[in-house]
């Protein structure tokens, strides 16, 4: 008798809507356009073909520009974002995800198909809220 574990992958619980931005538009300008504040993130967008993507989730913002009373008219997005972004396969496990995201201390991360382009975002909260309930 063989029991098969079942397997969620990242692409069935991520977000497919996403912010993308320009690194030198300001936090105000970012914070003011976000369309899908549910990421909690926006992706900071390659300069050019052999460049990578930042990311900047709301606690960079809150760490770097609200914590140290900078005006966020006077901070460009590049300055407070993580680049590059660790990126998810969109086939991963989400217990791997979630061991990964444990590991680098991640909340959330763009996922990436293998002609590198961003497909959606997966947080942890995706991960149990709309994963680990179905793997019971």
């Amino acid at each position: 008798m063989t029991s098969e574990r079942k397997i969620i992958r990242v692409a069935d619980v991520m977000k497919e809507k996403y912010d993308v931005v320009d690194g030198l538009s300001t936090v105000r300008d970012v914070l003011e356009h976000m369309k899908h504040v549910e990421t909690k993130c926006v992706i900071v967008d390659k300069r050019h073909d052999n460049d990578e993507y930042g990311i900047v989730v709301l606690a960079d913002i809150a760490r770097h520009v609200l914590a140290e009373n900078k005006s966020p008219d006077r901070v460009s997005i590049y300055e407070v974002m993580t680049k590059p972004a660790v990126t998810i396969n969109p086939e991963m496990d989400i217990r791997h995800a979630s061991a990964l995201f444990a590991r680098l201390g991640l909340s959330r991360a763009p996922v990436v198909n293998g002609s590198g382009e961003i497909i959606g975002i997966v947080s942890h909260t995706d991960m149990v809220l709309k994963g680990l309930l179905h793997l019971i």
